[in-house]
């Protein structure tokens, strides 16, 4: 590889983000910003959306920005019942004020239930929409842990991203 290649590469950054909620009665389910019918939804100080909090650590990990628990802590009552797609798009917001462009995204959610595929493209866009990317440029899964763990016993629903981000030239 030579000496420009390189040069090129010095300024795409990955971040990685992992976030976790206990499901819980009385509480909506919340995933990429839709709401998917559910017995339970997730417990926690905003509307609990794992994968738009696991998209969020993921670019502030790509900038080095901490996690949204510094950004956006759960003691801050001005948080409570927030919209997590407002969350990630200030998130987004942060990301091109520190001098990155979002490049591309990917993410996974556990879940034992309920089936997720029939919301897949409905997260996407939500998604992107947030964070003034293309859908293309947004990747969402969902799997199943084969009953095994948290997610297979229905406690809770977890998720996981990457996230590549580019320094822009000034």
């Amino acid at each position: 590889m030579g000496s420009d290649a390189l040069e090129a590469l010095g300024g795409l950054r990955v971040g990685q983000g992992y976030d976790v909620h206990a499901l819980a009665e009385g509480r909506k389910l919340i995933l990429g910003g839709v709401e998917i019918p559910h017995v339970k939804g997730l417990l926690g100080h905003s509307d609990a959306d794992v994968l738009a909090h696991a998209i969020s650590d993921a670019l502030l990990g790509a900038i080095r920005g901490g996690d949204i628990g510094k950004l956006f802590p759960d003691t801050d009552p001005a948080y409570a019942g927030a919209d997590s797609l407002k969350l990630l798009a200030a998130v987004a917001a942060k990301v091109r004020e520190e001098g990155y462009r979002i490049l591309d995204v990917d993410s996974v959610v556990a879940a034992q239930a309920p089936k997720l595929s029939p919301y897949r493209e409905q997260m996407r866009e939500n998604l992107a929409r947030a964070m003034g990317i293309p859908v293309e440029s947004v990747g969402v899964k969902a799997t199943t842990t084969e009953r095994l763990g948290f997610e297979g016993r229905e406690e809770g629903i977890s998720a996981s991203a990457v996230a590549l981000c580019l320094r822009c030239s000034d």
